[in-house]
């Protein structure tokens, strides 16, 4: 994280810093960014709630990186990139949507678009009801126009059981590798990666 300055660097979450540190690399030139993330700051969201709770005021720094466009927010002003930038939440599928939107900036005009998708263990007190990051993780893609792989939706099968690693990971194994498909099911929708030859 030499990249940042140190004060900026006090201030960042393990989830600002893991998402930052893996796009910071593959921002060559300024481009438009899409940043996904189901769950965002929850340990900002469980500290701004304690504090609530026992009375004390809540602090404006803390609330202002606690909101789910915090991260885009900060990545304009570190690297004065005044590109296009959208902070996507979705269910099980932020990876897909974000790549949707990409893909709307590639047919706008944009040589290259960046993808960040982050997700950190949730705050104890939202752990019970995410269930879905058995650790902290990012993956940055830079996306430029090109016909290697589709990405197709299927119906939803419903529910279905938690995979072993997360969906983003299982991406970017495939990307680096010679497989042909990936599944991502979910319980409303799935999707279908597949590499054309």
């Amino acid at each position: 994280m030499s990249f940042l300055p140190p004060m900026q660097r006090r201030r960042l979450s393990r989830f600002a810093r893991i998402a930052l540190g893996t796009a910071w690399p593959l921002a060559i030139t300024d481009m438009p960014l899409v940043f996904a993330s189901r769950h965002g700051e929850t340990s900002r969201a469980q500290a701004l709630l304690s504090d609530i709770a026992r009375g004390e005021p809540v602090s404006p720094a803390q609330f202002s990186l606690s909101v789910h466009n915090a991260l885009i927010g900060l990545w304009s002003i570190l690297r004065r990139d005044r590109s296009e930038m959208t902070a996507l939440a979705a269910e099980a599928d932020g990876l897909e949507h974000a790549v949707l939107e990409a893909v709307t900036l590639l047919q706008a005009g944009a040589p290259a678009v960046l993808i960040v998708v982050a997700e950190d263990q949730p705050a104890e007190l939202f752990a019970r009801w995410m269930d879905d990051v058995p650790h902290p993780y990012a993956l940055a893609l830079r996306v430029v126009p090109g016909d290697r792989w589709t990405l197709t939706l299927k119906p939803g099968a419903g529910p279905t059981a938690q995979p072993a690693r997360p969906h983003a990971l299982s991406l970017a194994q495939a990307l680096t590798t010679d497989a042909v498909e990936l599944e991502h099911p979910g319980q409303l929708r799935g999707w279908l990666w597949r590499r054309l030859a």
